[in-house]
């Protein structure tokens, strides 16, 4: 199914609280941006000139990235794309690629201009910031693509994690010909978890990443070729995640 209970666009600071993490459907999300699938669908066009992610410890060949910066200023909706860094993590929330730096390839400048875009994280940020109030989100955006050309492709290889920042929002853009990736939410200190499968293209899954860990399920393919676009949006207060 593609969400156990979508949630209204105004309720999801509240679900936040309550259980971790919220749905929103495509529709709510069109309506929130005041666009239209088709906008929405140019821009995905994006996502079939990733470059491969260099930086895999699998030994894998099924992952393409690019990956760019933002600062929100949430009083004001303020959006400022920072200087290119690296993406790094600690060791203590990814095992297999934490603890240095992976460079990888900005997101394309007509992306990261367009209106639907910033609109986009303006909008998410203004969400979250509801659930915390917090003077600015410090953004990372990661567009993914995991790919079957091996096989199998692992939408999170590094397991059941958290990603160190305050709010994750995971956006399904495209499902083709794969079965699989399978999304699991479970509490961070308790038994309790869900399951479902994204399939619907910008429905997306809010986390708050204090409180719960994630992990998608391996894709394999239906057909010939199949593949999975996602985009990941983490927001963090007072600053990056850095190794300093």
């Amino acid at each position: 199914m593609d969400a156990l209970n979508p949630t209204p666009l105004e309720q999801a600071p509240a679900s936040l609280h309550k259980q971790g993490w919220a749905v929103i459907s495509a529709d709510t999300l069109l309506n929130a941006l005041h666009t239209d699938q088709a906008t929405l669908d140019a821009l995905h066009t994006s996502w079939n000139d990733l470059p491969p992610d260099q930086h895999l410890r699998d030994g894998g060949h099924y992952r393409f990235r690019r990956h760019s910066c933002f600062k929100l200023e949430t009083a004001t909706g303020t959006l400022t794309q920072t200087p290119h860094r690296a993406h790094w993590q600690p060791v203590t929330y990814n095992a297999l690629h934490g603890g240095f730096e992976r460079m990888f390839q900005p997101i394309e400048p007509a992306v990261c201009t367009h209106p639907v875009w910033r609109a986009l994280l303006s909008a998410l940020g203004g969400l979250l910031a509801q659930a915390k109030p917090v003077p600015a989100w410090y953004i990372e955006a990661h567009q993914f693509r995991v790919d079957t050309t091996g096989g199998i492709g692992r939408p999170t290889p590094e397991g059941a994690h958290r990603d160190g920042v305050d709010f994750v929002a995971v956006l399904m853009l495209e499902r083709h010909e794969v079965k699989g990736g399978e999304t699991r939410v479970f509490e961070a200190d308790g038994p309790h978890g869900v399951r479902f499968t994204l399939t619907q293209p910008w429905s997306t899954l809010l986390l708050d990443d204090e409180r719960v860990i994630h992990e998608s399920t391996p894709i394999q393919p239906l057909g010939e070729h199949g593949w999975r676009d996602t985009l990941v949006l983490t927001f963090r207060q007072s600053a990056f995640q850095d190794p300093s």
